[in-house]
C-alpha cells in the first residue's frame, strides 16, 4: 500500500529530526523525499522513473514498455 503506517511516519519523522535538527522546514523536505523514495520502491521504480510516471495518463501507467 502507498500510504505508510503511523509507526513508519514517526520512524521517518524521528530521524529526520535528528539529521537536521531546529530547521523543521528542512526536516519537512526530507520527509517528503523519503516517502516518494518509499512509493517509488513499492513499485520498483528509481525516484526519476517515479515522478516521471506520475506525468502520465493512467492508461500509460498500466501499459508496460519493454
Amino acid at each position: 500500500m502507498d500510504k505508510p503506517s503511523q509507526k513508519e511516519l514517526r520512524e521517518i519523522t524521528k530521524t529526520v529530526a535528528t539529521e537536521f535538527p531546529n530547521d523543521p522546514a528542512l526536516q519537512q523536505v526530507h520527509i517528503a523525499q523519503r516517502l516518494i523514495a518509499r512509493r517509488a520502491a513499492l513499485r520498483g521504480l528509481t525516484i526519476p522513473q517515479y515522478i516521471r510516471s506520475l506525468r502520465k495518463t493512467p492508461a500509460e501507467r498500466t501499459r508496460r514498455v519493454g
